[in-house]
């Protein structure tokens, strides 16, 4: 654990989690669910891989299929981002993901003393099949996606900042893309190293375990 700052106790009201990467890692029934839609249809030719999910994980919904298949036609990337996206739902109500070590413990320590929500760059309802596994699920007591508008996710983040009137929020995320959506918010960020991304400077602390926040915070 690394923090720029002594202690960060009592520093904060609030935590906003970024979910993939953050909470659970999703990625390997992800890509079940997007290979069973490709082979819905004949015209995505290569295999929908645990690594390809991978690296595009934290990405706007839209922004993936993009960058997936740059070189298809929108109509037919949008029926593809469609059946996809059904798929996703379906298999992860059914397999879940994995939740990351100390979870459970985590959440319930941290509620004590911060008020808990998720911000997301998922598709609607894909926070809602998170908490539907998630045995701590009550204790977050808000979430926001980009699904809902189709908005950045630093809106989303200032939605939950405004709509919960916090006053001294912290995010905490695993991508580059998290930490400059934190900073558009004008909310400070703690860096989850053991998700996707890297971030190299800006955060007030980095963490390799989500059992580190209730020591850290």
């Amino acid at each position: 654990m690394q923090t720029e700052s002594n202690s960060l106790k009592n520093k904060f009201d609030s935590i906003i989690f970024d979910l993939d990467g953050t909470l659970w890692d999703s990625t390997g029934n992800v890509a079940l669910a997007w290979e069973a839609a490709r082979k819905q249809v004949d015209y995505v030719t290569e295999a929908i891989t645990v690594e390809r999910v991978k690296s595009i994980t934290g990405m706007a919904y839209d922004v993936i299929f993009e960058v997936l298949l740059p070189d298809l036609d929108v109509e037919k990337r949008n029926y593809f981002k469609a059946i996809c996206a059904q798929s996703e739902i379906d298999t992860l109500s059914a397999k879940g993901g994995d939740l990351y070590a100390g979870l459970d413990d985590t959440i319930k320590s941290l509620a004590g003393k911060y008020k808990l929500y998720i911000v997301s760059n998922c598709q609607s309802g894909y926070i809602e099949t998170f908490l539907s596994h998630c045995a701590v699920a009550g204790y977050f007591l808000g979430h926001q996606c980009y699904g809902t508008k189709g908005r950045p996710k630093a809106e989303n983040i200032k939605d939950i900042v405004n709509d919960h009137q916090l006053q001294a929020p912290v995010y905490i995320g695993d991508t580059m893309g998290d930490y400059t959506s934190a900073t558009k918010a004008g909310v400070p960020f703690i860096f989850a190293d053991y998700g996707f991304g890297k971030v190299e400077q800006g955060q007030i602390a980095t963490i390799s375990g989500l059992s580190e926040l209730a020591e850290l915070l």
